[in-house]
């Protein structure tokens, strides 16, 4: 048996409520035992909602479970809707509940509410929180389109449906705003976005579009494969997340409207040539570990190994329903995909892959963290952090600078900590040398050279004799303005130890040397 400490995906039941928050007028009546109002605080802190979710919960207590806890579901299912009146109402069971075996579904309908009520079974011992949300979406849809007849669609403006942006996602707020942007410059009206703002009448009318995007297929994957077998609605299923992703993107929608690209689409992007620039190309074949949900992770270890020219030598993702994309994603690579959501074996493949860069969920960052490597956050799970007050999508032309930025600052700034530690003793660098801005005529540093000082000439020692080729390979990363201060610190430490052909671990030594 082994103790959980830490899980990537709540309960499904907390899928429904991202869903059930998201929507207008939805109502979700939860039989749960007073200790699972928790989740609450998933929306009201980490996502800084300005209200509760709707939600009713049961609150059942260890005294209740001697008596009648299907009349408690009643009522709470009458009392909701008296108080509420919602346009719809789902009604499930959370993990707690599930073990005393009411039947939520049939205890609402035997109520006959003049509205729908939707019965969500959600295993929550073989589930988790994104089948649970991609679940409770499709049968909203589903009951929503049920008597719906197939639309005629030709003579009329195409339009799409913007699926899968949900309450408590990952960037989700910013990357809708950035993809309704873009299929405006496409000219493309977006007839329905769901479940995010949308009522529960507004899926009725997700049938009369011509195509479905499915912005997250954690999420809105099952609905519109649904539809697509009902109503025969295409599917546009390329993410938007990257520059090239975002272009595919684009031509998948130009190819549906017959119309050209616009010649100013590309305009704000700004990430193909930061990617070029000097301050990036040093950072060329870093060695990343990817890992996240499948969306984003696929997404981002294809940014990060075309884009920006990192080697992907690690992706996974706890996202089990999704395997077959993610091993997929991974064989581009030559490597084999990491599916698990055991944070231990990920912490441990993280260890073996020795990456310079992790791009993973929060628990990664904690991973990196204690293994002293950079990283980014690019994935569910939430934490506060991922809701910035500033817009900050990861989807579409703005998110792929977004991503520019994600991706190399942690090496950039693990950079500097390395050169600030490389040359804190350096004559000209440490802090009693004056300002070199000053010129000559600046005070004269109160130290003359720490490095001399502390590291005293051998007059027997033989000066070294050369570079092995490896080493001026390893040297020539380092960028050009420091390179000189690199070579002439490692030749001192190598003049003064007696080495006379200078290795990689020369360097690393000589590093390791003027850091302590």
């Amino acid at each position: 048996m082994q103790l959980t400490l830490w899980t990537y995906e709540g309960p499904p039941h907390i899928g429904a409520m991202r869903i059930a928050t998201a929507m207008q007028g939805i109502h979700y009546v939860l039989h749960a035992p007073q200790g699972d109002t928790y989740a609450d605080l998933l929306f009201t802190m980490i996502e800084r909602r300005d209200r509760r979710p709707p939600v009713t919960y049961t609150t059942f207590q260890a005294r209740d479970l001697g008596s009648d806890t299907a009349t408690l579901f009643k009522n709470a299912v009458r009392d909701a809707y008296e108080r509420f009146k919602p346009e719809a109402m789902i009604v499930g069971a959370s993990c707690t509940a599930e073990l005393i075996q009411d039947d939520p579904g049939g205890l609402a309908a035997a109520l006959g509410l003049p509205i729908p009520v939707i019965a969500l079974e959600l295993p929550a011992y073989q589930r988790k929180e994104n089948w649970g949300a991609a679940e409770t979406f499709y049968h909203l849809v589903r009951a929503a389109t049920n008597n719906v007849a197939v639309p005629a669609r030709t003579g009329r403006p195409v339009s799409v449906n913007i699926l899968g942006p949900a309450a408590l996602g990952f960037r989700h707020r910013d990357d809708l705003i950035e993809v309704t942007d873009l299929l405006g410059k496409l000219g493309v009206a977006i007839n329905v976005i769901a479940p995010l703002g949308a009522r529960f009448a507004d899926l009725a009318r997700i049938p009369e579009a011509d195509a479905n995007i499915v912005l997250y297929p954690e999420i809105a994957g099952t609905a519109a494969a649904y539809l697509a077998r009902k109503f025969s609605q295409k599917t546009i299923a390329t993410v938007p997340i990257g520059l090239n992703a975002t272009r595919e993107f684009a031509a998948e929608i130009a190819a549906l409207t017959h119309r050209p690209l616009p010649d100013d689409l590309e305009s704000g992007a700004r990430s193909a040539w930061y990617a070029r620039s000097v301050d990036s190309t040093y950072l060329t074949g870093k060695r990343v570990f990817v890992f996240g949900d499948a969306s984003h992770a696929i997404a981002l270890a294809r940014v990060a190994a075309r884009e920006i020219g990192f080697t992907v030598v690690g992706l996974g993702s706890y996202s089990r329903e999704f395997a077959r994309e993610v091993k997929a994603a991974a064989a581009l690579y030559d490597i084999e995909a990491l599916i698990s959501d055991d944070y231990l074996t990920i912490e441990a493949a993280i260890a073996a892959a020795q990456p310079e860069l992790v791009l993973g969920t929060q628990m990664e960052r904690h991973i990196a963290k204690r293994l002293g490597i950079p990283c980014a956050v690019i994935s569910a799970p939430t934490h506060v952090q991922d809701f910035p007050a500033r817009h900050s999508p990861f989807a579409g032309f703005e998110g792929a600078n977004v991503l520019f930025d994600t991706l190399t600052h942690p090496l950039m700034m693990g950079l500097e900590e390395h050169l600030l530690g490389m040359f804190r003793e350096d004559f000209e660098f440490n802090d009693q040398a004056a300002p070199s801005h000053l010129g000559a005529e600046a005070a004269a540093p109160t130290l003359t050279s720490p490095i001399a000082a502390s590291i005293p000439a051998a007059p027997d020692a033989p000066a070294p004799v050369g570079w092995e080729a490896s080493a001026e390979a390893e040297l020539k990363k380092i960028p050009f303005f420091v390179r000189g201060k690199a070579r002439k610190n490692t030749e001192l430490f190598a003049a003064e130890h007696g080495v006379t052909l200078i290795t990689i671990e020369t360097i690393y030594d000589a590093k390791a040397h003027f850091s302590r």
